[in-house]
């Protein structure tokens, strides 16, 4: 019998249209049902219901190392192939983040549809600093669905 345990969140892949990315952090994989709230002006009690809204989603964020021989292929396939394809036509597609088990194998999977990118953060410099040059990503999307 198989015993069933908690997955560890440091092996996942992140794919963005036909193209793996590396990375070594990614936040806002999240979703908020929007509350609504409402009184009719012919309610006998004086409290407000509450009924679902809209759902809301953040931004998915991505941090990457910083790579000598890589950091202008970063820019080129992240800032220029996403922002704008040949003809000057937003790219927007599905980001897909899974989670890996044991085996490599994908347990659980993210994917936000529509998704774009928004924001190109280099590293920050810093002269006394010792840590390593992070790259941060932001991509905003439409629809975030988990598939297991």
């Amino acid at each position: 019998m198989a015993q069933l345990y908690p997955l560890p969140k440091f092996s996942f892949e992140v794919t963005f249209g036909d193209t793996k990315f590396n990375c070594t952090e990614v936040s806002g994989l999240t979703f908020e049902n929007k509350m609504i709230e409402y009184r009719g002006g012919a309610d006998s009690e004086y409290h407000k219901s509450k009924q679902p809204g809209m759902f809301e989603y953040p931004n998915v964020t991505m941090k990457r190392g910083t790579f000598v021989d890589k950091s202008k292929q970063f820019y080129d396939q992240w800032a220029k192939t996403v922002y704008f394809q040949e003809g000057g036509e937003q790219f927007r597609g599905d980001l897909t983040i899974s989670l890996l088990d044991e085996n490599g194998d994908p347990a659980v999977t993210w994917k936000c549809q529509n998704a774009y990118i928004t924001k190109v953060t280099p590293t920050d410099l810093k002269a006394d600093g010792n840590e390593i040059a992070i790259e941060t990503a932001e991509f905003v999307h439409e629809k975030l669905t988990m598939i297991s």
